[in-house]
């Protein structure tokens, strides 16, 4: 074999088992990858009756006055003060969760609802994750301090 074509061989080789194992890697990391959305940002890219099977997570506010507790189910309504989302959690809420604070909720969207599987609450009163906070100022409705 000539060694211009030889090359030529072992860089096709490289190339075609790097793209192999690009491949497997995003495969793998396909189950564990968890996108984030604020009410605003779910509806406006999946609309109100489009199910999405991969688990989610959604932060926001949770809305005043829409708490709604039945044995261990609540029902909540979640907001960004652009839209809002109705959000079933079967099992205790943590106990800091409270109207008009910023949770991030992880779970899947179905039938216009978000079942969520997991509710995470601030843990003081200054913090807000960061996620929520960064989705927050960019609807101008940011009313912590400025960073």
């Amino acid at each position: 074999m000539n060694p211009k074509y030889r090359r030529l061989f072992i860089t096709v080789i490289i190339v075609l088992t790097l793209g192999l194992a690009t491949k497997l890697i995003l495969m793998a990391l396909e189950d564990n990858i968890v996108y984030f959305y604020t009410p605003n940002d779910l509806l406006e890219k999946f609309g109100n009756t489009q199910n999405i099977k991969n688990k989610i997570r959604i932060g926001g506010l949770v809305l005043e006055s829409s708490v709604k507790k039945e044995r261990d189910k609540t029902v909540f309504m979640i907001t960004d003060r652009k839209k809002e989302v109705k959000v079933v959690f079967d099992g205790s809420l943590p106990d800091l969760f409270r109207e008009g604070q910023g949770i991030v909720a992880e779970g899947i969207f179905k039938n216009s609802n978000f079942f969520a599987s997991e509710v995470l609450a601030k843990h003081d009163e200054n913090y807000m994750p960061p996620e929520v906070a960064d989705a927050l100022k960019k609807n101008n409705v940011w009313k912590g301090e400025s960073n």
